[in-house]
C-alpha cells in the first residue's frame, strides 16, 4: 500500500511538473498568442492622443483646406447620418472588420446609412498580423463588407494598421515580416476587389515596425496618415503626399475627425478608380 502511494504520488507530482513545462512555452504552435478580446474598443487611431499628449485633441483645426470627414466604428452605435451631411461631412470611413473572426455590428446602419445621405464612404479593416496572414484578413474584409463597388458613392478599402492594443507594438513581427504582411494584404485586396487599399498609419508605427525602407507601397497605395496636429508632418518614405489625414478623435464629427486632401471631384475620381 504504501509503494503504491508513493508511485502515485510521483506520477502526480511528474505530471504537474510537465504541465508546468507545457505553459511555460506558452500556447500551442499555430494558437494566437494574443486573441482578439476587444475588438469593439479597437479603431483607428485608438492610441493615438495618448501618445501624441494632446488634451483636447478635438481643439486641433488642420492648418490645410480639403473636403471634411470622419471615420467610425461600433463605439459610435447608431450614426445620425443626416445630421452628419448637414454639419458639412464630405465622405466616412466604417470600420467592418478585425482580424478573420470579427464584424462591426453596427456596420450596415454606418455604411449604408452614410450612402443613403449622399455621403462617399469606404470601409476599412482593422489589421492583427499576428493572428493570421495579410491575405486571410483581406479575403475577411473582402467578403465581409471591404468588397469595392463601382456606384460613384464607394472608397477603396482602407487597411488600418498601428499600434497592438493586445501587446507589442509590432505583433512580434520583424520589420521585414511586417513588409510582407502588408504586401500581402493590399495584394490580395487588389486580387479581389480590382482597387489598391489605401494604408493608415502614424509616422512613428511605419518606422518602428516596417522600417520605413519600403517605397513601393506609395506606387499603388493612397496614404492616410494619422496625426494630432496642426499639420501632417512628415509622411513615410515614398509617399510624396498624403490623400486622407486623421487630425483629431473628436470635433464636428461623431468618431475621429479626418480631411481629403483635394477637391469634390478628386474624391469622386478616387471613388471611380479614376484618379
Amino acid at each position: 500500500m504504501a509503494r503504491r502511494m508513493i508511485r502515485r504520488m510521483s506520477t502526480a507530482v511528474t505530471a504537474l511538473a510537465l504541465a508546468g513545462t507545457t505553459l511555460a512555452l506558452g500556447p500551442a504552435a499555430g494558437a494566437s498568442p494574443n486573441p482578439i478580446t476587444h475588438p469593439d474598443q479597437d479603431h483607428m487611431g485608438w492610441s493615438l492622443a495618448a501618445r501624441s499628449g494632446s488634451t483636447a485633441p478635438g481643439t486641433v483645426t488642420p492648418a490645410v483646406s480639403g473636403l471634411p470627414g470622419l471615420d467610425v466604428s461600433s463605439y459610435q452605435g447608431n450614426v445620425n447620418w443626416t445630421t452628419v451631411k448637414n454639419n458639412g461631412a464630405k465622405f466616412a470611413y466604417i470600420k467592418a472588420t478585425e482580424s478573420t473572426s470579427y464584424t462591426n455590428p453596427y456596420f450596415s446602419q454606418q455604411y449604408v446609412g452614410s450612402y443613403n445621405v449622399g455621403l462617399i464612404r469606404g470601409a476599412y479593416h482593422f489589421a492583427t498580423p499576428n493572428t493570421s496572414s495579410g491575405a486571410a484578413q483581406a479575403d475577411y474584409f473582402a467578403s465581409h463588407g471591404g468588397a469595392w463597388s463601382a456606384d460613384h458613392h464607394t472608397l477603396p478599402g482602407a487597411l488600418d494598421i498601428e499600434y497592438n492594443p493586445y501587446g507589442s507594438t509590432c505583433y512580434g513581427l520583424s520589420q521585414a515580416s511586417m513588409r510582407s504582411w502588408i504586401h500581402a494584404f493590399v495584394n490580395e485586396y487588389h486580387s479581389r476587389t480590382g482597387r489598391w487599399a489605401v494604408i493608415y498609419s502614424t509616422l512613428d508605427w511605419w518606422k518602428t515596425c516596417t522600417g520605413n525602407s519600403d517605397t513601393t507601397f506609395a506606387n499603388n497605395d493612397p496614404l492616410w496618415i494619422a496625426r494630432y496636429s496642426s499639420s501632417a508632418g512628415t509622411l513615410p518614405a515614398g509617399w510624396g503626399f498624403y490623400t486622407f489625414w486623421q487630425h483629431a478623435d473628436s470635433g464636428t464629427f461623431p468618431g475621429d475627425q479626418d480631411v481629403f486632401n483635394g477637391t469634390a471631384a478628386r474624391l469622386l475620381a478616387l471613388a471611380d478608380n479614376t484618379a
